[in-house]
């Protein structure tokens, strides 16, 4: 029996969805406010849907460029008990020196789209895109 091609798109897309929830990676976030010079790209823009990585993603550099997916899981304080809003993309463009291990530093605007920022930190979820 031949598989329709909508079908056939279908399931492709419900496997790789559960292939992209199986290799999230949990963690904290933060943010920051000045973006530039960054380690990846120096004094050049790249928007404000950024992120710094800490030390062990960054690996020398390999994450420069790299897209992930965020994903606001939780308050770390008591402070702001449902900071979350959501997810958002951004782009790899700094090392974080000063982070833990599954640590990402936001950019403000990044961190504004997912949490409130009074929060200061979050617990998330962040998976590579393709």
């Amino acid at each position: 029996m031949a598989i329709k091609t909508g079908h056939a798109l279908l399931l492709l897309g419900l496997v790789v969805s559960l292939i992209s929830v199986a290799s999230a990676v949990s963690g904290t976030a933060t943010f920051y406010t000045v973006y530039t010079p960054s380690a990846c790209y120096g004094n050049q823009d790249q928007g404000v849907m950024i992120a710094a990585a800490n030390n062990a993603l960054y690996n020398n550099g390999a994450a420069c460029g790299k897209m992930y997916r965020v994903t606001c899981k939780g308050p770390t304080n008591q402070g702001v008990p449902r900071p979350c809003r959501g997810s958002v993309t951004v782009k790899i463009v700094d090392r974080c020196p000063g982070c833990a291990a599954n640590q990402l530093d936001l950019s403000q605007e990044a961190f504004n789209t997912i949490a409130d920022p009074a929060a200061g930190k979050i617990i998330i979820d962040y998976v590579q895109l393709v």
